[in-house]
Protein backbone atom coordinates (compact mmCIF):
# COMPACT_ATOMS: atom_id res chain seq x y z
CA UNK A 1 0.00 0.00 0.00
CA UNK A 2 1.94 3.50 -0.61
CA UNK A 3 1.19 6.11 2.09
CA UNK A 4 1.36 9.47 1.29
CA UNK A 5 1.31 12.81 2.83
CA UNK A 6 -1.51 15.60 2.38
CA UNK A 7 0.01 18.50 3.59
CA UNK A 8 1.59 21.56 1.50
CA UNK A 9 4.03 22.09 4.21
CA UNK A 10 7.60 21.39 3.00
CA UNK A 11 8.99 20.50 6.87
CA UNK A 12 6.56 17.62 7.04
CA UNK A 13 7.66 16.68 4.14
CA UNK A 14 11.07 16.04 4.66
CA UNK A 15 10.14 14.84 8.17
CA UNK A 16 8.11 11.80 6.93
CA UNK A 17 10.91 11.55 3.65
CA UNK A 18 13.50 11.23 6.18
CA UNK A 19 12.39 7.83 7.21
CA UNK A 20 11.98 6.52 3.73
CA UNK A 21 8.21 5.74 4.44
CA UNK A 22 6.85 8.25 2.27
CA UNK A 23 5.79 7.25 -1.34
CA UNK A 24 4.17 10.52 -2.44
CA UNK A 25 2.02 13.60 -1.34
CA UNK A 26 -1.56 14.80 -2.26
CA UNK A 27 -1.73 19.07 -1.93
CA UNK A 28 -4.72 21.10 -2.71
CA UNK A 29 -4.90 25.30 -3.09
CA UNK A 30 -6.52 25.36 0.32
CA UNK A 31 -3.47 23.84 1.96
CA UNK A 32 -0.85 25.91 0.07
CA UNK A 33 -2.72 29.28 0.56
CA UNK A 34 -2.11 28.85 4.17
CA UNK A 35 1.44 28.75 3.37
CA UNK A 36 1.10 31.72 2.00
CA UNK A 37 3.23 31.24 -0.56
CA UNK A 38 3.46 30.86 -4.48
CA UNK A 39 1.70 27.72 -5.72
CA UNK A 40 3.95 26.69 -8.20
CA UNK A 41 6.86 27.19 -6.24
CA UNK A 42 5.44 25.17 -3.63
CA UNK A 43 5.16 22.23 -5.68
CA UNK A 44 8.20 22.54 -7.46
CA UNK A 45 9.77 22.16 -4.29
CA UNK A 46 7.94 19.52 -3.28
CA UNK A 47 8.58 17.15 -6.71
CA UNK A 48 11.96 18.02 -5.57
CA UNK A 49 11.84 16.31 -2.31
CA UNK A 50 9.77 13.65 -3.35
CA UNK A 51 10.19 11.12 -6.54
CA UNK A 52 6.73 9.42 -6.27
CA UNK A 53 3.49 11.66 -7.63
CA UNK A 54 2.25 14.47 -6.13
CA UNK A 55 -1.00 15.89 -6.62
CA UNK A 56 -0.87 19.57 -7.23
CA UNK A 57 -4.77 20.70 -8.85
CA UNK A 58 -6.51 23.04 -10.69
CA UNK A 59 -8.34 25.67 -9.59
CA UNK A 60 -10.83 26.15 -12.48
CA UNK A 61 -14.37 24.75 -12.52
CA UNK A 62 -14.14 24.83 -16.37
CA UNK A 63 -12.97 22.25 -19.06
CA UNK A 64 -10.80 24.94 -21.24
CA UNK A 65 -9.37 26.41 -17.99
CA UNK A 66 -8.51 23.33 -16.43
CA UNK A 67 -6.90 22.16 -19.09
CA UNK A 68 -4.86 25.95 -19.83
CA UNK A 69 -3.98 25.05 -15.51
CA UNK A 70 -2.95 21.37 -16.67
CA UNK A 71 -0.53 22.26 -18.68
CA UNK A 72 1.35 24.53 -17.17
CA UNK A 73 1.18 22.03 -13.01
CA UNK A 74 2.98 19.79 -15.68
CA UNK A 75 5.55 21.34 -17.05
CA UNK A 76 6.74 22.01 -12.90
CA UNK A 77 7.93 18.52 -12.56
CA UNK A 78 7.90 15.16 -14.17
CA UNK A 79 5.70 13.68 -10.86
CA UNK A 80 3.41 16.26 -10.83
CA UNK A 81 -0.74 14.30 -11.24
CA UNK A 82 -3.22 17.12 -11.80
CA UNK A 83 -5.86 17.06 -9.41
CA UNK A 84 -9.14 17.46 -10.54
CA UNK A 85 -12.80 17.91 -8.52
CA UNK A 86 -15.42 15.14 -9.59
CA UNK A 87 -17.43 17.29 -11.30
CA UNK A 88 -18.89 17.32 -15.00
CA UNK A 89 -15.96 19.44 -16.72
CA UNK A 90 -13.47 17.76 -14.47
CA UNK A 91 -14.40 14.64 -15.61
CA UNK A 92 -14.18 15.86 -19.41
CA UNK A 93 -10.91 17.44 -18.62
CA UNK A 94 -9.66 14.14 -17.19
CA UNK A 95 -10.90 11.92 -20.25
CA UNK A 96 -8.48 14.79 -22.42
CA UNK A 97 -5.58 14.57 -19.72
CA UNK A 98 -5.71 10.70 -19.92
CA UNK A 99 -5.53 11.05 -24.04
CA UNK A 100 -2.39 12.85 -23.68
CA UNK A 101 -1.04 10.38 -20.88
CA UNK A 102 -0.81 13.10 -18.12
CA UNK A 103 -1.96 11.21 -14.75
CA UNK A 104 -5.14 12.83 -12.96
CA UNK A 105 -6.30 12.53 -9.74
CA UNK A 106 -10.03 12.76 -9.20
CA UNK A 107 -10.94 14.39 -5.63
CA UNK A 108 -14.16 14.85 -3.69
CA UNK A 109 -15.33 11.80 -4.54
CA UNK A 110 -18.23 10.70 -2.26
CA UNK A 111 -20.12 7.79 -3.74
CA UNK A 112 -19.42 4.85 -5.64
CA UNK A 113 -21.00 6.15 -8.77
CA UNK A 114 -18.85 8.72 -9.32
CA UNK A 115 -16.22 6.57 -8.56
CA UNK A 116 -17.28 4.90 -11.64
CA UNK A 117 -17.31 7.35 -14.10
CA UNK A 118 -13.97 8.67 -12.90
CA UNK A 119 -12.92 5.36 -13.61
CA UNK A 120 -14.75 5.19 -16.83
CA UNK A 121 -12.68 8.83 -17.81
CA UNK A 122 -9.60 6.73 -17.21
CA UNK A 123 -8.74 8.58 -13.84
CA UNK A 124 -5.17 7.29 -12.31
CA UNK A 125 -6.24 7.41 -8.83
CA UNK A 126 -9.50 8.37 -7.02
CA UNK A 127 -9.37 10.12 -3.88
CA UNK A 128 -12.89 8.74 -1.78
CA UNK A 129 -13.04 10.91 1.25
CA UNK A 130 -13.86 8.26 4.38
CA UNK A 131 -13.41 10.60 7.13
CA UNK A 132 -15.97 12.73 6.07
CA UNK A 133 -18.10 10.55 4.61
CA UNK A 134 -17.98 9.24 7.92
CA UNK A 135 -19.50 12.76 9.27
CA UNK A 136 -22.71 12.35 6.99
CA UNK A 137 -23.73 9.35 9.19
CA UNK A 138 -22.38 7.11 6.04
CA UNK A 139 -19.67 4.48 5.94
CA UNK A 140 -16.71 5.69 4.88
CA UNK A 141 -15.47 2.07 5.07
CA UNK A 142 -18.25 0.47 2.95
CA UNK A 143 -17.81 3.08 0.13
CA UNK A 144 -13.60 2.00 -0.75
CA UNK A 145 -14.80 -1.78 -0.30
CA UNK A 146 -17.39 -0.72 -3.09
CA UNK A 147 -14.94 0.80 -5.37
CA UNK A 148 -12.79 -2.08 -4.86
CA UNK A 149 -15.43 -4.18 -6.23
CA UNK A 150 -16.78 -2.42 -9.24
CA UNK A 151 -13.04 -1.74 -10.42
CA UNK A 152 -12.28 -5.25 -9.80
CA UNK A 153 -15.57 -6.38 -11.62
CA UNK A 154 -15.15 -4.21 -14.97
CA UNK A 155 -11.03 -4.49 -14.69
CA UNK A 156 -10.89 -0.70 -14.37
CA UNK A 157 -7.26 0.20 -12.95
CA UNK A 158 -7.56 3.22 -11.39
CA UNK A 159 -6.01 3.03 -7.88
CA UNK A 160 -8.21 3.58 -4.77
CA UNK A 161 -6.63 6.62 -3.12
CA UNK A 162 -8.16 6.68 0.44
CA UNK A 163 -8.34 10.11 1.60
CA UNK A 164 -9.72 12.02 4.42
CA UNK A 165 -7.45 9.78 6.99
CA UNK A 166 -7.76 10.47 10.42
CA UNK A 167 -6.03 7.85 12.50
CA UNK A 168 -4.63 4.12 12.68
CA UNK A 169 -8.13 2.36 12.26
CA UNK A 170 -9.24 4.43 9.11
CA UNK A 171 -5.92 3.16 7.59
CA UNK A 172 -6.37 -0.23 8.57
CA UNK A 173 -9.29 -0.60 7.56
CA UNK A 174 -8.82 0.87 4.05
CA UNK A 175 -5.81 -1.39 3.88
CA UNK A 176 -8.17 -4.43 4.63
CA UNK A 177 -10.48 -3.22 1.68
CA UNK A 178 -8.16 -3.26 -0.79
CA UNK A 179 -7.33 0.95 -1.19
CA UNK A 180 -4.30 0.75 -3.12
CA UNK A 181 -2.89 4.33 -1.14
CA UNK A 182 -4.07 6.31 1.54
CA UNK A 183 -2.81 9.83 2.50
CA UNK A 184 -3.01 11.64 5.58
CA UNK A 185 -1.79 14.85 7.21
CA UNK A 186 1.21 14.63 9.44
CA UNK A 187 -0.46 14.02 12.44
CA UNK A 188 -2.35 10.84 11.36
CA UNK A 189 0.54 9.57 9.64
CA UNK A 190 3.06 10.08 13.23
CA UNK A 191 -0.33 7.57 15.21
CA UNK A 192 0.83 4.75 12.88
CA UNK A 193 4.22 4.24 15.00
CA UNK A 194 2.24 4.64 18.55
CA UNK A 195 1.02 2.23 20.54
CA UNK A 196 0.97 2.20 24.34
CA UNK A 197 2.56 -1.74 24.61
CA UNK A 198 5.27 -0.46 22.46
CA UNK A 199 6.16 2.63 24.91
CA UNK A 200 5.81 0.20 27.82
CA UNK A 201 7.92 -2.89 26.05
CA UNK A 202 10.37 -0.08 25.10
CA UNK A 203 10.34 0.96 28.65
CA UNK A 204 11.02 -1.94 30.08
CA UNK A 205 13.91 -2.76 27.58
CA UNK A 206 15.98 0.13 28.59
CA UNK A 207 15.39 -0.80 31.84
CA UNK A 208 17.01 -4.21 31.47
CA UNK A 209 19.43 -2.42 29.19
CA UNK A 210 21.36 -0.27 31.88
CA UNK A 211 22.28 -3.76 33.35
CA UNK A 212 23.77 -5.42 30.95
CA UNK A 213 27.52 -5.65 30.47
CA UNK A 214 29.42 -4.82 27.09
Amino acid sequence: MELYLDTANVDEIKEIASYGLLDGVTTNPSLIAKSGRNFKEVIKEICAIVPGPVSAEVIATKHEDMLKEADELVKIAPNVVIKVPLIPEGLKTVVKLTEKGIPTNVTLCFSAPQALLAAKAGATYISPFIGRVDDTSWDGMELISEIREIYDNYGYETKILAASIRGPIHLKESALRGADCATMPLSAYLQLFKHPLTDIGLEKFLEDAKKLKW
